[in-house]
């Protein structure tokens, strides 16, 4: 499931590609994406205004409209915009359109099934349930350590499930979880409660930086129209994650091999040396 900086580089890329253009017609092809709207009521809140700018909260990319409207997408595990031009078939698994005044549209695809959408008065964005349960931006100015130390001695889960936790640190997921933990040599396993001062504010700095990384190479990749956010996830040529999905491998610090388990029936990879309880 994309995490922060890959909604971040997905938000920043339609912002520079539709923002300031016309939605003349909206379609929703799959009821389900947006629950709280029917088809008729999806393309009259979306119909006929102009998107202001895109951009993000936690996982959700944000569309701004002129109409006093904001459309909250989560991609969740397959979700994808594409811009189209009109002569070019909608693809497999088509759920959403805005359709623009030149011809273009912006297709949401999802193979899987499981993104959302929904439509808020942009007054009220932040109090809509999806955003506002969330915890503040671990690359903003609310995100500080007295914060997160505070957090931390509160929770009595383990210190993986506790990075997941979006009430706590919004944006961060499984891959970075495991990369801010490595970085400061935290184990997964620890109860958040218990985790040292010093491992604490190493988190909190190594937070910031993987997440800030991930951006600042998803900002160098080009924007491809027709398959938004298609390069995320570090695929530029010099990103290798240190331990994410690397079970089995040589820990590049101890040469110790990197350990996977299941937390929260999701899976953390660290090295058992590097980040001994």
């Amino acid at each position: 499931m994309p995490e922060l900086p890959e909604v971040e580089i997905v938000a920043r890329s339609l912002n520079k590609i539709v923002s300031k253009r016309t939605i003349v017609s909206a379609e929703l092809l799959r009821p389900r994406l947006a629950p709280e709207s029917d088809p008729e009521n999806f393309s009259s809140e979306l119909s006929r205004s102009n998107i202001n700018f895109v951009h993000r909260r936690g996982k959700h990319v944000l569309f701004d409209l002129s109409n006093g409207r904001t459309l909250i997408t989560h991609l969740r595990m397959s979700g994808k915009f594409m811009l189209l031009g009109d002569t070019v078939e909608n693809p497999k698994f088509t759920h959403a359109i805005m359709n623009f005044e030149d011809g273009e549209r912006l297709v949401f695809q999802d193979q899987r099934h499981f993104g959302l959408m929904k439509i808020v008065e942009t007054v009220g964005l932040n109090s809509a349930k999806e955003i506002l349960k969330l915890g503040p931006e671990p690359l903003g100015d609310e995100f500080t350590f007295e914060y997160l130390r505070d957090s931390l001695r509160t929770c009595k889960r383990s210190l993986k499930e506790f990075l997941l936790d979006q009430t706590k640190v919004c944006g961060v997921g499984n891959i970075y979880a495991s990369e801010a933990m490595f970085l400061s040599h935290a184990n997964p396993r620890t109860v958040a409660q218990k985790l040292s001062k010093p491992k604490s504010a190493a988190l909190f700095e190594n937070i910031r930086l993987v997440l800030s990384d991930a951006i600042a190479l998803g900002s160098t990749l080009p924007v491809v129209a027709h398959d938004i956010g298609g390069s995320i996830y570090g695929n530029g040529s010099d990103w290798e994650w240190r331990v994410y999905d690397r079970e089995g491998d040589e820990c590049r610090n101890c040469q110790s091999s990197i350990k996977r388990i299941v937390q929260g029936g999701r899976s953390t990879y660290f090295c058992p040396k590097c980040q001994k309880r």
